[in-house]
């Protein structure tokens, strides 16, 4: 019996650090767009659930699909470059046929001189070519990356908490949708002064949720500010709790114990 009271009397002690909390977001982003235009499509609406690279909405992108296929003809297009290598090789050959006929005394060192620079022209008017078509190619990559930005998708795992906009509304450096991240939870809360370099980062603590939520749930220490509050006489300290079934609501007042005698 006086074991039994021992074991009870050490766990009251192990958890008399007990403080009020709140859980919150982990992430709260308000998404948009660094380009202005009109949104052809809003796919989401408020609560849902969304994946991290999930569309959530669509500009109009009529113009930036053709500039795209544009960029990709020109991209594609080898006959410039084709063109030139046939000259290339025609002007090595009539070269060697004009050196040769000049160390033969047939032909004038006027034709030498044509024919070479002929020839050099014809290798300028391939590496021309060849630069043409990288251009080109990135070109075609400024096109996709125009038309990419008129696509918005979700930078995290979340949820939808608000949506400003709708299709048919101009949207100029505003935001579309606003998402929060529910797993992890954070949980942050203020402790007396006194418990400084006690509560160290890692450190695992007890959450209880106010009601109708209810229950206890673990959350390691992420955060403990160095710097006190010298009006309160406190300093704050930050939780993440994992959600992964999305259990808890964020926005919730908590109870919080930390394993401290």
């Amino acid at each position: 019996m006086l074991g039994i009271v021992a074991i009870f009397f050490q766990s009251e002690i192990l958890y008399a650090n007990e403080f009020d909390c709140r859980i919150e977001p982990n992430v709260v982003i308000n998404v948009g767009s660094d380009v202005e235009g009109v949104l052809s499509q809003v796919l989401v609406e408020q609560g849902d659930f969304v994946q991290e690279g999930q569309m959530l909405a669509k500009f109009d992108t009529t113009l930036q699909e053709l500039a795209v296929r544009i960029a990709q003809v020109r991209s594609e297009n080898e006959s410039v470059i084709r063109t030139n290598k046939t000259r290339v090789e025609f002007g090595e050959r009539r070269f060697a046929r004009t050196k040769e006929l000049f160390e033969n005394e047939i032909s004038s060192l006027s034709e030498l001189d044509e024919a070479e620079t002929a020839k050099i022209l014809a290798d300028l008017a391939l590496i021309e070519a060849r630069e043409a078509k990288r251009l080109a190619e990135l070109d075609l990559n400024r096109a996709w990356a125009e038309l990419n930005l008129r696509t918005i998708q979700s930078p995290i795992k979340g949820v939808v908490i608000e949506r400003f906009l709708s299709p048919g509304e101009l949207v100029s450096r505003t935001p579309i949708v606003k998402l929060a991240q529910l797993d992890p939870l954070r949980v942050g809360v203020f402790v007396p002064a006194k418990m400084l370099g006690k509560v160290k980062v890692g450190m695992i603590a007890e959450i209880r949720p106010a009601d109708p939520v209810g229950g206890r749930y673990s959350a390691r220490v992420a955060v403990v500010d160095q710097v006190v509050d010298a009006a309160s006489g406190t300093f704050g300290i930050r939780l993440s709790l994992p959600n992964p079934q999305y259990l808890l609501p964020a926005g919730l007042k908590c109870r919080i114990q930390f394993p401290l005698q």
